[in-house]
């Protein structure tokens, strides 16, 4: 059985300062899926966040689309291998020009900053000591 894959669908005011950004963070776009209305950004293999001009956005939603600097439309949660990941991406980010909501959560067996990307989405980076997963 194949895994299950998840495309987030994400407004962008410009798209190609969304590509931009992304890629200072290290990450790469499937040119398959990307023109000058929508970029698919590669998380994982079974991880991709669609990029799309609010244009092209609101030719699926049927709903007014968010103003993400004023209200919480969602937060994306990705896992990190190691507490210095979360830090070396957060930190991408903020160079990168996204901000910083909150401060770090520190629990000792789990450790997650977030930020909010040029567009105000909210992404957070967690790790999670795989010691207590287990159990």
């Amino acid at each position: 059985m194949s895994a299950t894959m998840i495309f987030v669908n994400l407004p962008v005011k410009d798209l190609d300062a969304a590509k931009a950004f992304w890629e200072k963070l290290g990450y790469s776009f499937n040119p398959q899926f990307t023109d000058e209305t929508a970029a698919s950004l590669v998380i994982s293999d079974t991880i991709f966040a669609m990029l799309l001009t609010e244009e092209k956005f609101k030719e699926f939603a049927t709903k007014p689309v968010a103003d993400a600097s004023r209200t919480t439309e969602v937060m994306v949660a990705l896992s990190a291998e190691s507490r210095e990941k979360v830090d070396e991406v957060v930190e991408a980010a903020l160079a990168a020009g996204a901000t910083e909501p909150r401060p770090a959560m520190d629990m000792g067996f789990m450790y997650g900053r977030s930020f909010e990307d040029l567009d105000h989405h909210v992404w957070e980076y967690v790790w999670m000591d795989p010691a207590a997963i287990e159990g």
